[in-house]
């Protein structure tokens, strides 16, 4: 593809990021680091770095194999960047998952106020 590529460009090509400007918004308020140091959108990779994305309530971390320009096909990805997210990182975004809210049957709408008030009473009483 290219021998230079800045890093939110690669992260928009490699599919973390849904848009670019989305990318560099993440970049320039500090949610991108490579070496656990904040960078800016237009800072050069290289093979080999570790990207670390901060997406609530996890941080991703990703290794450069092969820098990419272009958006590409999801099967595509897997051959640009290996992802290096340490496993405990993943369980906690599985607990947040499963922990969920209370649920409601479909078309429902919003608790009323004496629905609220026993949902609090119910989970205060734990």
């Amino acid at each position: 593809m290219g021998d230079q590529v800045r890093v939110d460009k690669w992260l928009w090509a490699v599919r973390v990021f849904k848009t670019r400007s989305i990318a560099t918004d993440a970049v320039r308020k500090g949610r991108v680091m490579i070496d656990d140091l904040p960078v800016k959108p237009s800072r050069v990779l290289k093979v080999g770095d570790v990207v670390q994305v901060r997406k609530s309530p996890i941080t991703y971390r990703y290794r450069v194999l092969k820098l990419a320009e272009k958006r590409m096909g999801a099967k595509l990805v897997d051959d640009y960047v290996e992802d290096i997210t340490p496993q405990a990182e993943l369980e906690v975004l599985e607990v947040q998952k499963n922990m969920g809210w209370f649920q409601r049957e479909r078309g429902t709408g919003r608790p009323t106020k004496k629905e609220r008030r026993d949902l609090d009473n119910f989970f205060e009483n734990d």
